[in-house]
């Protein structure tokens, strides 16, 4: 009985990460410019939302394990491979603030006191 249940909160513990991680590649994808994925070579940003969006529907609404694994595919396309390749088109930010320089503080560049 023990183990029914650690293996029932594994694979609840599988799936709440796969929900966010779909969550999060939706999200970053809304975010995103839509000139940049034709700028970035990548399909366009209409396509990612939807396939996104219904990998986040799968992982809430209908767990089977193909569909999930599926839109698991999907997610880390999106994470290794699309948005690299945005944010090196945007200019290395996360397509809603600018970047600046890892040293730059809350006021501006932080050069120690100098």
């Amino acid at each position: 009985m023990l183990v029914q249940g650690f293996t029932a909160s594994v694979w609840l513990l599988i799936g709440v990460v796969l929900l966010a991680m779909a969550v999060f590649a939706f999200v970053d994808a809304a975010l995103r410019r839509q000139d940049a994925f034709p700028a970035a070579d990548k399909q366009n940003k209409q396509f990612w939302l939807i396939i996104l969006g219904i990998t986040v529907a799968v992982n809430m609404l209908v767990p089977m394990l193909f569909l999930q694994i599926v839109g698991l595919i999907a997610t880390i396309v999106y994470i290794v491979d699309v948005r690299p390749a945005l944010k090196q088109v945007t200019g290395g930010g996360n397509g809603w603030r600018s970047g600046g320089s890892s040293s730059d503080g809350p006021y501006g560049p932080y050069n120690g006191g100098r």
